[in-house]
């Protein structure tokens, strides 16, 4: 590790452990989504106001509705019908999770382009992840994906901490030590705050530990299994790994030559762009 990496890697974690570093919020219309479902008696209509809203996240609802996941014969062109077609959990849960891209944006074209990279990561590996749940697991596909959509939002804090750190900004190899070790420990105390549910809140934190041993199949399973998938055939060290010895992918049951598996994995990945 270089110097620079190691004095921000020890500056950051104090910062978090003093909660003196400033993390992003909630996007006000992911704060209204979960306001709106958490009353019992939600209707279709109300939850389709308050997503309507926004119109381009109402827009990524129904197509997400309208892909080959889940596309039935009829297509959805509005978001009652799509959220009469999902769900009201399940709707909710999927907008708080696309939402998050008005979080991903920066003021240099250096930490736009990193953002937009991971923000396209999360996307793939979200319905990558959605796909193994609704295959494999008796889990709830919306959580898997909702997983996949923030199992690297700790990278954000990191980024824009950068842009107020020249000396990080133009060391890339620093810069990626740094989101390697600190992102997993910063995603974890952004899903704290903003109060995901349990099953998901130390997802961040887990998600890279290859040998945990879990009493039963969890979305942390799933993300990571999708995460080893959508690094296959890149220069990635995770490409590297022998899949079929992971304990996630023994408790899953995953079969790589499944053809229908493969089909699953290869639709998924565009669900959610």
């Amino acid at each position: 590790m270089s110097e620079l990496a190691e004095k921000i890697q020890q500056d950051l974690v104090e910062a978090i452990d003093n909660d003196d570093l400033v993390l992003p919020t909630l996007p006000e219309v992911a704060l209204q989504i979960r306001r709106a479902a958490e009353d019992p008696d939600v209707s279709v209509t109300t939850l389709s106001k308050v997503i309507g809203r926004d119109t381009a996240l109402s827009a990524r609802l129904i197509k997400v509705v309208n892909s080959p996941m889940l596309r039935a014969a009829q297509e959805v062109t509005d978001l009652h019908a799509a959220i009469t077609r999902l769900g009201v959990n399940y709707s909710s849960n999927l907008a708080i999770g696309l939402v998050m891209e008005q979080i991903f944006h920066a003021r240099s074209e250096v930490v736009e382009q990193k953002m937009r990279d991971v923000w396209r990561k999360s996307l793939q590996i979200a319905g990558i992840s959605y796909a193994l749940c609704r295959s494999h697991t008796q889990l709830k596909p919306d959580q898997a994906a909702l997983g996949g959509l923030v199992h690297q939002i700790g990278v954000l804090p990191i980024l824009t901490y950068a842009e107020d750190h020249y000396e990080l900004l133009s060391d890339p190899v620093s810069l990626n030590h740094v989101i390697e070790h600190i992102h997993p420990l910063l995603g974890d105390k952004l899903l704290q705050v903003w109060e995901f549910p349990e099953m998901l809140a130390k997802l961040p934190g887990q998600y890279l530990d290859l040998k945990r041993q879990p009493r039963q199949v969890d979305y942390v399973d799933l993300v990571q299994m999708a995460t080893i998938y959508g690094h296959q055939d890149t220069d990635h060290p995770l490409a590297q790994i022998d899949i079929t010895s992971l304990p996630a992918f023994k408790r899953l049951g995953l079969d790589p030559n499944n053809p229908l598996l493969s089909n699953d994995l290869e639709e998924s990945q565009s669900m959610f762009y």
